[in-house]
């Protein structure tokens, strides 16, 4: 079979690969650059070098990288290439899956914004509207990253054409256009697919002259016999060996025993097949990156993306890290070097939160509206909206908002918490006593991340319709967007009351005397987002089952450090909690 264009590095046999003519086998690790803070990137490269790997994988979030149509970010947690120069200092291979969908538990799968919420185009098809958008970003994209293909020398060793798009279409032609796109553009390495290896996933997300790859946790001979039937010869590669989970607030926290996904492992390996371990390191939806699930209901996803992956998601070498590194020693060479050991913590601080100031009063310059407008319509891909009016009659009444809420709505009366509502979880109906005519009625619309699988991509956020009171309407809204990615200043914030009900942003200061690890804990506390030094750690909910969030040493610093949180439903402790031990809740199955 013939998977390459005319000159790349990494071309394949009838059962398996050459990497500048010699016999090679990939075995890789996930590893996304966008959810590891920078200056942790060489220490992560390194332990999947230490385990064995000889190749890491990551996938390329368009919505971040171009947040607005005709723009390009790669700076900070975007600089992929400086990334790829790292990956190449170690000695790595890479995987580029630039999607342009990616899954991966990602907000919105990595589809920007402005672009899903557009009703005139079909995502993910040979739509000319669609696919021209594509051409414009990787006429963006691929420049900077062309020095990186080995083609010249780099570490990059193939690239992904889209991403297990046998679950969401069959359009054959979209697939053609991709991959004319990367080769228009310069792309000379091995291109492949990815499906899962169940029903007509692989049937309908396959493309001729482009490697198929399958992705699977188990069923290993049973999963590989299909792949193999799906292509008569080539390498057999699993892209995705799943050998953790993600978890969803209010679920359980997943994991895989070691020795089961090891075992698993082995299979894959002795049956001659490469691999992509799915995750090596998962890593952390920083700020407001993590994406939802919506099949049967809306499920939003943790801010830890730990995945029981064989490095947690503080960089430690865990349990499957050891199982996997003793399977890789029967099928390759391991350096010669010290297995690592889990990085510095530092000791647990408690931290004094004094000042505060309430969020509502700080939105400005509404969006006036009859009805109220989604966040969408005011350009917002993630944060809150803020929406409010005036009750047009006192009394006991029904508030009903049609269309629902996207994704959970606090609703206030005079300043005063009436109710919550969330997407589809509770009745879109909520008994309310209005105290006085004209009473001021606000709407606190939280986004807890966009569907990144199946068809619901692109489902609105804020409100989703017009709202009622006792069936009459309750019009004339100021509609606020408050996308809060960064924090007021807390020099303006004023002494803490002894009781605050209200949202409102919390700060305080503590000392570090040698930056190192550590993970944020706010019991007393119910929901809301952290920063520390104004890098925004992400979501947290006393919810569960994630109890701690994750805070990288490179986010501290020698001295006085800044913690500030922003919480929704206000608390009775002035304090938080840094400790030296993670708490993503009891693992189930």
């Amino acid at each position: 079979m013939s998977t390459q264009a005319p000159n790349p590095a990494l071309t394949t046999t009838s059962d398996g690969f050459l990497l500048h003519g010699a016999p090679f086998r990939i075995l890789s690790g996930a590893l996304h650059y966008f959810r590891v803070h920078p200056d942790q990137w060489t220490d992560r490269l390194r332990k999947a070098r230490l385990m064995g790997l000889n190749t890491v994988e990551t996938y390329i979030p368009w919505n971040l990288h171009q947040p607005e149509p005709g723009t390009l970010d790669l700076e900070g947690l975007l600089d992929l290439p400086r990334f790829l120069r790292l990956a190449a200092a170690e000695g790595l291979h890479v995987l580029l899956r630039p999607g342009p969908f990616i899954c991966a538990e990602w907000d919105g799968g990595g589809l920007p914004h402005w672009l899903t919420t557009d009703p005139d185009i079909r995502l993910r098809s040979s739509d000319p509207r669609f696919t021209d958008i594509i051409d414009r970003y990787l006429d963006l994209l691929l420049p900077p990253l062309l020095p990186y293909m080995a083609a010249s020398g780099g570490p990059v060793i193939a690239v992904q054409v889209e991403n297990e798009y046998g679950a969401y279409g069959d359009d054959t032609d979209y697939l053609k256009h991709l991959e004319h796109a990367f080769r228009e553009r310069g792309i000379e390495e091995l291109l492949f697919t990815c499906d899962q290896t169940a029903g007509d996933h692989l049937k309908n997300g396959t493309l001729p002259g482009v490697l198929a790859t399958g992705t699977f946790g188990s069923r290993v001979d049973e999963s590989l016999e299909r792949l193999r039937e799906a292509q008569p010869e080539g390498p057999l590669m699993c892209s995705e060996f799943w050998i953790g989970w993600f978890d969803h607030w209010g679920g359980p926290h997943h994991g895989r025993d070691a020795e089961n996904a090891a075992a698993d492992l082995d299979r894959l390996l002795s049956a001659g097949a490469s691999v992509n371990i799915y995750m090596f390191h998962g890593g952390t939806n920083f700020g407001y990156t993590n994406g939802a699930n919506h099949h049967h209901a809306y499920v939003p996803t943790i801010t830890s993306y730990d995945y029981d992956a064989p490095l947690t998601e503080s960089g430690d070498p865990g349990p499957k890290y050891h199982a996997f590194r003793e399977v890789l020693a029967r099928h390759t060479q391991l350096p010669e070097e010290p297995t690592p050991l889990p990085s510095p913590k530092l000791p647990p601080t408690a931290v004094e939160l004094t000042t505060y100031t309430p969020l509502l009063p700080l939105a400005r310059t509404p969006v006036h509206a009859k009805d109220p407008v989604t966040a969408d319509e005011m350009s917002q891909r993630a944060g809150y909206t803020l929406y409010r009016t005036t009750a047009p009659t006192p009394g006991p009444g029904l508030l009903h908002f049609a269309g629902g809420v996207g994704d959970r709505a606090q609703v206030f009366l005079d300043g005063a918490p009436v109710g919550v509502l969330e997407r589809e979880r509770y009745d879109e109906t909520l008994p309310v006593h209005v105290p006085r005519a004209d009473a001021v009625l606000e709407v606190l619309v939280e986004n807890m991340g966009r569907v990144n699988y199946g068809p619901r991509i692109g489902v609105p956020k804020g409100l989703l319709g017009p709202v009622t009171l006792n069936g009459r309407p309750v019009q004339g809204w100021d509609c606020h967007a408050l996308p809060l990615e960064t924090t007021p200043d807390p020099a303006s914030f004023t002494k803490s009351e002894p009781i605050c009900a209200e949202p409102a942003f919390h700060h305080g200061t503590f000392e570090v005397e040698t930056p190192a690890d550590t993970f944020l804990s706010l019991p007393g506390w119910t929901k809301g987002q952290a920063w520390i030094n104004g890098f925004h750690l992400g979501r947290y909910w006393n919810r569960g089952p994630q109890r701690t969030l994750y805070v990288p040493a490179p986010v501290l610093r020698s001295g006085a450090n800044d913690l500030v949180l922003l919480e929704l439903h206000g608390t009775t402790t002035p304090q938080a909690h840094l400790t030296d031990t993670p708490d993503l809740g009891p693992k189930g199955p």
